[in-house]
């Protein structure tokens, strides 16, 4: 069987989620210290999201480790969909954060409260926004690079903490030139529904994740290419079902062949077949069920209704 077939164990990637958590704990200080010099509600919610992407660091970097485990007696094919459980954590944890935002808001529209200090406080927030843009961007990348759900899920999660300060620190700005007070609880409102939208997305991209929901389209349409070449050889495939589990891929599918065939041929165009959709993707685990292409029994597949 081609190596690429079999588990391999996952890359260690839990220091980069350490590199979150660090952030995360700066950026709680700042945010608090800006919400401190002019009692914004809209500061201080920002501040208690920031405290959310510190929990689900700290999560993420758990399930990092969990995933950089191999395969073993009680988990023969790894830990991969630990990943899975970290981003819907980090999911509801950002639904909670909206919660808390929407309450404090309210109840600040219903009592007004002056503002001091906002050019300090301002400056401070926004120390605190390219800091966490700039980690937010890296982790999205690192985690597309190596197919982490977990970190990309982590770096989404910073960079909604940056649309929500931004959206704070605008609402603050225009209360300090207006004098408007109402709008500082209103921008926040505003900023939680948006965050809201974000955490309902990331939870059901999890859960598709836990349910084994199979490949997307353009990548199943990559291993038909494949497939369609070999065709050309007098073989057949059917009964293609794919799927992912964190940042694995896997395909299973039976290959006909003529039925005069040794195992040692069918063995070998298997090889080539597992070679060539391996050379297309990382991380790429096939199962191949050799059939002889005359028998009728050979057509028959897993009912899918």
């Amino acid at each position: 069987m081609n190596p690429g077939a079999g588990p391999r164990t996952r890359q260690d990637l839990s220091r980069f989620a350490l590199l979150s958590i660090v952030v995360s704990l700066v950026v709680i200080g700042l945010k608090i210290l800006a919400w401190r010099l002019t009692g914004s509600v809209g500061l201080l919610s920002d501040a208690a999201e920031s405290a959310v992407n510190l929990v689900a660091a700290i999560a993420a970097f758990v399930a990092l480790k969990v995933v950089a485990k191999p395969a073993d007696h009680d988990h023969n094919f790894g830990h991969t969909k630990a990943e899975y459980f970290s981003a819907v954590l980090e999911g509801v944890m950002i639904v909670i954060a909206a919660v808390v935002i929407l309450v404090s808001a309210i109840d600040r529209l219903r009592n007004p409260q002056a503002l001091e200090q906002v050019g300090l406080g301002l400056a401070i927030s926004v120390a605190a926004t390219v800091l966490n843009g700039l980690v937010g961007f890296y982790l999205i990348r690192v985690g597309r690079r190596h197919r982490s759900l977990a970190l990309e899920a982590d770096g989404k999660h910073l960079l909604t903490d940056v649309w929500t300060t931004v959206g704070v620190i605008v609402g603050v700005l225009l209360v300090a030139l207006t004098g408007w007070l109402p709008l500082d609880p209103l921008i926040a409102i505003a900023v939680a529904v948006n965050i809201l939208v974000v955490g309902a997305r990331l939870v059901w991209q999890s859960g598709a994740g836990l349910m084994d929901a199979a490949l997307p389209v353009e990548e199943r349409a990559q291993i038909d290419a494949v497939l369609d070449r070999h065709r050309a050889s007098g073989i057949d495939f059917h009964d293609i079902r794919t799927r992912e589990s964190g940042h694995e891929r896997f395909v299973q599918l039976h290959m006909l062949v003529p039925g005069e065939w040794t195992v040692q041929r069918a063995h070998d165009v298997t090889e080539e077949v597992e070679s060539d959709l391996s050379a297309v993707f990382d991380d790429l685990r096939i199962t191949v069920h050799i059939e002889p292409i005359d028998d009728p029994r050979a057509y028959e597949t897993w009912r899918l209704d």
